[in-house]
C-alpha cells in the first residue's frame, strides 16, 4: 500500500539535530493542521528522534517503514489545544468497548496513513476530508460506528451523515488513541 502525505521532505544525508529542525520548519511553513508529512531520512537516530519531537510539539508521529537505508516517517500536523478544546456535540456516542458487541459498520474517518498504521480490523477508511463524496458507499439502515484518533473528527463525520439522513450513527469516544483491542495494518 502506498501511503499518502500531503508534504514529502528530504532529510536524506542529514545528521542529529537536522532531521528535526527540518522538519519542524517544514511543519511549520508548508503543513497545514490535520495534514501528513512524509520525512525521508537515512539517519538512525532519527527513530528516536523524531518520535521524541513529536510527542513533545503535540504532533502525531503516525508510524515507521523502512526500506533499505531510507526511513520513512510520518507525522500528522496536530493542535492539542485545538482539539481538547473543541467541543463534541453529537449525543449518540459509543465507547471503545462497545465496538466489541457491534453489528454494522466501523467508520474510520482519520487520514489514510494513519488508518495504514493501525485500524480497527474490518473498518471501512473513510477520511474526514472525503466523506461528503462518498457517503453514498454507505447504508442508512446499518448502525455505523465512527472513530477517530480522539472523538472530534469523528464528532464532526457523525453530524454530517445525521444532517444527510442517517439516523443510526455513533460517535465512538474516546477513539483511537486510547483503543487497546486488535489493530490491522495495511503497510
Amino acid at each position: 500500500m502506498t501511503i499518502h502525505a500531503d508534504v514529502k521532505l528530504d532529510a536524506k544525508g542529514l545528521a542529529c539535530p537536522m532531521p528535526i529542525v527540518k522538519t519542524k520548519k517544514t511543519i511549520e511553513k508548508e503543513v497545514q493542521e490535520g495534514q501528513v508529512v512524509e520525512i525521508q531520512a537515512t539517519d538512525q537516530g532519527s527513530k528516536a528522534d523524531l518520535v521524541a519531537w513529536a510527542k513533545s510539539t503535540g504532533h502525531q508521529y503516525i508510524g515507521l517503514i523502512e526500506e533499505g537505508d531510507i526511513l520513512f516517517h510520518y507525522i500528522r500536523k496536530c493542535n492539542p489545544e485545538k482539539a481538547d478544546a473543541t467541543e463534541k456535540t453529537f449525543t449518540q456516542t459509543a465507547s471503545n468497548d462497545d465496538l466489541a458487541n457491534v453489528t454494522g459498520t466501523i467508520l474510520d474517518v482519520r487520514e489514510a496513513a494513519e488508518y495504514a498504521f493501525g485500524h480497527i480490523p474490518g473498518a471501512l477508511s473513510m477520511p474526514l476530508g472525503e466523506l461528503e463524496e462518498r457517503m453514498n458507499e454507505l447504508n442508512k439502515n446499518e448502525a455505523i460506528y465512527v472513530i477517530c484518533r480522539t472523538g472530534t473528527r469523528s464528532d464532526l463525520a457523525a453530524q454530517t451523515l445525521a444532517a444527510n439522513g442517517f439516523t443510526n450513527v455513533y460517535n465512538v469516544l474516546p477513539g483511537m488513541s486510547e483503543w487497546q483491542g486488535e489493530t490491522a495494518q495495511e503497510l
